[in-house]
């Protein structure tokens, strides 16, 4: 049997949002060494990752109506000499203003242009059957690039400096933009194919007003209590995994004695089981309502960390790798049934719409990086910020249990 190039063309796009989130998580093994080598403070450092964190999801939703105008393939290269210029323009910075602009912005930018969104569009064009799973698969490389690349980046930044670690991600950006240049594709009509699964061509059109079209549907989705049940949600994940976890994770081991290398290690182990955790949820989500799934998610997950601040010690504890599987497991489940939900609830527009409720996603861990640092420089530790995640995580489970994947059937009135 011809393997059917969809395949190929999810393959690439996987590599390419692996890099992409391995580079936005930069900032969280360099908040120890900007520290040390310039005497910033843990909550200045971190309004620069917030900085980063806000555009990578604001971007989205109007990279989705850019790539339909477009195509995927020029926006992702754009994206790519973004990050690779953000990046390696950090080995000349001297003051904190310029990481807000070279990491926060172009870097936020270039990450957000290459968002979940990408991956929610490609899947829209190029997959009629496994939609679910296939955008559980680039879920999961999307948060496995973000942890995987940490304990290498922090070797680098520890042994030798973290402009080694910089210029490492400015490469890798760079080395990416052949293999999507020469291998993506925006559509399978435009090579002469269909949709794996589908029976005839689709017609795709180009359509100008690329930000316009992006707000038109931000305010048409939200006259629906069901878009603001899934912002809310995904404000509530990006808050409790890419804004805390994954920006103040090491810092906070370091604070109890670990080495950099080691917690982010941990990181990468949770990388590692995101894989599993998010492709079963993908598959989940074509046979189990979704609005069960992030019940189940949010709830398990805040119960996690309201006993993580008890599980940090110098070394790694069997207690502490249990809960590093177990929010591996669920650090990016939500994702496909959100993105179920999107589809099904809103149609055409549903890419554009996940794009929004993406954006809320990155608003939350914005606020929590940001937050979590100022708490930091506050208390001295941490635990204030791991014990309200958890308690917004179970509020999320709350208001997921709302979520409805069709509007009420209204029976019609009996005659008298």
């Amino acid at each position: 049997m011809k393997l059917h190039r969809a395949w190929i063309v999810a393959g690439v796009a996987l590599v390419a949002i692996m890099g992409a989130a391995g580079f936005r998580a930069t900032p969280g093994v360099m908040i120890n060494p900007l520290r040390a080598e310039f005497g910033w403070s843990t909550g200045t450092i971190s309004l620069a990752v917030s900085v980063n964190l806000l555009l990578y999801g604001l971007t989205a939703p109007f990279a989705a109506a850019l790539m339909d105008r477009f195509g995927m393939r020029q926006v992702v290269t754009a994206a790519l000499v973004l990050i690779a210029a953000g990046s390696g323009l950090t080995v000349w910075m001297s003051a904190s203003w310029q990481l807000v602009a070279l990491w926060g912005v172009l870097v936020g930018l270039g990450t957000g242009s290459m968002a979940l969104v990408f991956a929610a569009t490609l899947v829209n064009r190029w997959f009629a059957r496994h939609q679910s799973l296939v955008m559980g698969v680039l879920t999961a490389g999307g948060a496995t690039g973000q942890l995987v690349f940490l304990p290498l980046l922090a070797s680098l930044a520890e042994e030798q400096s973290w402009r080694f670690a910089s210029v490492a991600v400015a490469v890798a950006a760079l080395a990416v933009v052949p293999l999507v240049w020469f291998l993506l594709r925006d559509t399978p009509e435009e090579i002469g194919l269909t949709a794996l699964g589908a029976d005839t061509p689709a017609v795709h059109e180009r359509r100008p007003g690329a930000a316009g079209r992006a707000l038109r549907t931000l305010r048409e989705a939200s006259r629906s209590r069901g878009f603001w049940y899934l912002m809310a949600g995904f404000f509530v994940c990006g808050a409790s995994t890419n804004g805390l976890v994954g920006t103040h994770f090491i810092p906070a081991a370091h604070d109890h004695g670990m080495s950099e290398p080691a917690a982010a290690g941990l990181l990468a182990v949770i990388g590692v089981f995101d894989i599993a955790g998010t492709v079963f949820s993908g598959w989940l989500s074509d046979r189990v309502d979704p609005g069960r799934l992030l019940v189940a998610y949010y709830g398990l997950r805040g119960m996690s960390l309201l006993v993580l601040p008890q599980l940090f010690a110098a070394s790694v504890e069997p207690t502490m790798l249990l809960f590093i599987v177990f929010y591996g497991l669920d650090w990016v489940a939500t994702v496909p049934p959100t993105v179920a939900l999107c589809q099904r609830l809103f149609g055409k527009d549903g890419s554009i719409v996940f794009g929004w409720v993406f954006a809320s996603h990155m608003i939350g861990a914005a606020f929590a990086s940001a937050v979590a640092g100022f708490l930091r420089d506050e208390h001295g530790s941490y635990d204030v910020a791991w014990y309200g995640a958890g308690v917004l995580c179970i509020a999320a489970a709350f208001v997921s249990a709302n979520l409805r994947t069709r509007p009420p059937v209204r029976k019609s009135p009996v005659p008298a």
